[in-house]
């Protein structure tokens, strides 16, 4: 990329083989540049704004953005999609390596024992940074920066915020039994491949997870030689970068060219559309979905009342009661806050002497332990419209619906000395389930929404899995309970279930490209419900994951480096940018009719203009994964009438395994709502390879 300033300190980080990490140390990191030299040894670079002008026109600098920071998005789940302790495994699932880029990892959780577990498999290249492995946690490394050491942070993988050790256990962690929080959710906690191995690695720290760190982290997961990438990070806002500037894209690509999967977490800001924060067509983006078991807590009021809210709540009263008071009527009026403000909880905004002892009805949820220092027992919020997601504060809590509100307010003004009570969680069935958290992210692909996104969901609500004894189990300071599990929701927690079984795929055929084994997943995952989330494959992409169907899903769509080199030419991205990512002799400007619908993904999307006729074509090839002969033939399922859609030809003969055949789908006609779902199915008679269509339109 040429000299890099004269006056810039640079140490060296870790030797990476695809992505050099060098830190400034002596440098604001107000912008981040990314360089690949086509020997793969390249630079992620912090410098100054100033020093990103005199960089930003050098050859070899594919592109320049801010060092932007990014959060985390968490054993019934396993059961709940037919993944059964007992299930059938393979013996190779032992030599597999999950790697899991996050916030480190706990190694005295019972979890992540390695008794019973031989050593590492020989390809494994990697090591342990200040942190002692063993055979169950084979590699640890971390990677510092942008403001490291805060207090809170220890120089070692070792995990201090829980996330980290949540997402790991919940991929490959071990079986262990009793396992609860306190008392909540007991059972046999496991991780979907609880025989493979574990590598982590640590780019996030207190302040966050930054851009150089997490790019860092992808090239020495890659190095090390790990098969499965596992990602739970993502935007803490919706950013629409190009596919050269979001730095999960450009690590799972050279992933991708490395043979390893990346499972990304699809982002926690939905339930609107284009919320999305994975995009590339690469990895797999995983939404979150509920399971059948909930948690409840009620609130009785002083007058009999009883109304059944959500929360992960581990205290219990002990038949106590507390007065209760609006927390917009004890504002803080000596601090300088008014009512408006008090309402919702904010921090130092309420009256100590007002509501010490009692339990606070708030208009939103305190951030942190802001109702724990005033001296609140409880609190109660009264926001939600759907009891989706349970939550965690330091102190008795639960989260009711807004006609639940208006009961209790109207209780406050009637009575005399209000009071109430809050009731240790319980247990219960949510019988709708799975649908797509309110929470998760939806699509469509800003970037190229022609590409369907999210690809496929996997459950994310109210998952139990392994802790950090010494990590606050609701996250704020002051929270004193200790436990070796937690309760968590979010895509971060359904992000490993998809990497887990794009983990038992892989030991069932290792040489399968993460192409074909996303194809895998993405064709054989249950279909669900459209009335359940009106945004449909939007929402859930293909369906919910099967991993045991996924072993013999008959049909793959599989995809090559070169395939998605030629989709990026027809993006847009000229010669010289795809060629420093790529390293291919490739020429772009010679590629001048490839367009998205060509490249060979297990899903359709198109989008259009509501009442607008559209008449579009994709291209598709198949490889036959059986060894058997087997003719299959396709089946349409399309519920509205507004759509033709023709598949050409309609039969595909194979004689031997790994042949292949091509064929078109041609879609015609006009839609006249926002979305219109419909499935290409190839049947046997054995197998149903079934892909998602959705049409999708705006005025």
């Amino acid at each position: 990329m040429g000299d890099l300033p004269k006056e810039m300190e640079v140490t060296e980080l870790h030797h990476m083989s695809m992505v050099q990490g060098v830190l400034g140390r002596n440098f604001a990191p107000e912008a981040l540049v990314h360089s690949y030299r086509k020997s793969f040894n390249g630079f992620a670079v912090r410098l100054t704004k100033e020093e990103a002008k005199k960089v930003g026109g050098m050859d070899g600098v594919i592109s320049m953005f801010e060092s932007k920071r990014h959060k985390p998005q968490t054993t019934r789940s396993w059961d709940f999609i037919g993944f059964p302790q007992q299930v059938n495994r393979a013996s190779l699932e032992s030599d597999l390596i999950v790697g899991i880029i996050d916030f480190g990892i706990w190694p005295e959780s019972d979890s992540f024992n390695d008794q019973g577990f031989g050593p590492p498999p020989r390809k494994w290249k990697g090591s342990c940074q200040n942190f002692t492995c063993n055979n169950k946690i084979v590699g640890a490394k971390y990677f510092v920066g942008h403001g490291f050491p805060a207090k809170d942070d220890i120089g070692s993988p070792r995990d201090t915020d829980g996330h980290g050790t949540h997402c790991a256990s919940t991929a490959a962690g071990n079986w262990v039994n009793s396992a609860s929080l306190y008392g909540l959710g007991s059972g046999t906690a496991r991780g979907g491949v609880p025989s493979a191995r574990i590598a982590a690695y640590k780019p996030c720290w207190s302040s966050g997870c930054y851009d150089s760190e997490i790019l860092a982290a992808f090239d020495e997961a890659i190095s090390d030689g790990v098969d499965i990438i596992s990602v739970s990070l993502g935007e803490t806002s919706v950013i629409h970068p190009n596919l050269f500037q979001d730095i999960f894209a450009i690590g799972s690509f050279h992933a991708m060219k490395n043979g390893i999967l990346t499972s990304i977490g699809a982002g926690n800001l939905g339930p609107e559309l284009f919320t999305m924060t994975s995009f590339a067509p690469w990895s797999l983006s995983v939404a979150a979905s509920t399971i059948d078991r909930k948690f409840f807590t009620k609130l009785q009021l002083g007058n009999g009342m009883v109304f059944e809210g959500v929360s992960v709540n581990t205290f219990d009263p002990h038949n106590k009661t507390y007065p209760l008071i609006y927390s917009g009527d004890a504002p803080n009026i000596t601090g300088g806050f008014n009512s408006s403000i008090s309402s919702s909880c904010v921090e130092n905004s309420l009256d100590e002497a007002l509501v010490k002892g009692k339990i606070v009805v708030c208009d939103s949820v305190p951030k942190h332990n802001a109702a724990q220092k005033a001296g609140v027992v409880g609190v109660v919020v009264p926001i939600i419209s759907s009891k989706d997601v349970a939550h965690a504060l330091p102190l008795s809590f639960t989260l009711l619906t807004l006609r639940d509100g208006e009961s209790i307010r109207s209780y406050l003004k009637s009575a005399s000395n209000p009071t109430a009570s809050i009731f240790k969680s319980n247990e219960g069935k949510d019988s709708l389930s799975p649908y797509i958290a309110s929470f998760s992210s939806r699509g469509p692909n800003p970037i190229t929404p022609d590409i369907l996104k999210p690809d496929i969901t996997a459950p994310g609500v109210d998952i139990i899995a392994a802790w950090p004894p010494n990590s606050s189990i609701s996250g704020a300071a002051g929270d004193m309970r200790e436990s070796n599990f937690n309760i968590m929701s979010g895509t971060s927690m359904a992000c490993p279930h998809v990497s887990a079984a794009a983990a038992y795929v892989k030991s069932f055929h290792p040489t399968w490209s993460p192409a074909a084994i996303k194809s895998a997943l993405m064709t054989t995952a249950s279909p669900m419900n459209p009335e359940l989330n009106p945004e449909a494959e939007l929402a859930y992409g293909a369906g919910q994951i099967n991993p045991i169907k996924a072993l013999t899903p008959g049909l793959v769509y599989d995809i090559s480096e070169s395939d998605y080199v030629r989709f990026l030419c027809g993006q847009g991205y000229d010669t010289k940018t795809v060629r420093l990512i790529t390293d291919d002799d490739i020429n772009c400007e010679k590629i001048t009719n490839e367009t998205v619908r060509d490249l060979n993904l297990p899903s359709f999307a198109f989008e259009t203009v509501i009442s607008k006729h559209l008449s579009v074509v994709f291209r598709r090839t198949v490889r036959n994964v059986r060894a058997a002969m087997s003719v299959y033939k396709a089946k349409v399922i399309a519920p509205s009438s507004l759509l033709t859609i023709q598949v050409t030809p309609d039969v595909l003969s194979f004689s031997s395994a790994d042949e292949m055949k091509s064929f078109t789908v041609t879609i015609e006609g006009r839609i006249n709502v926002p979305i219109v779902s419909a499935s290409l199915i190839w049947d046997d008679g054995n197998f149903q390879v079934r892909s998602p269509i959705v049409v999708y339109g705006f005025n």
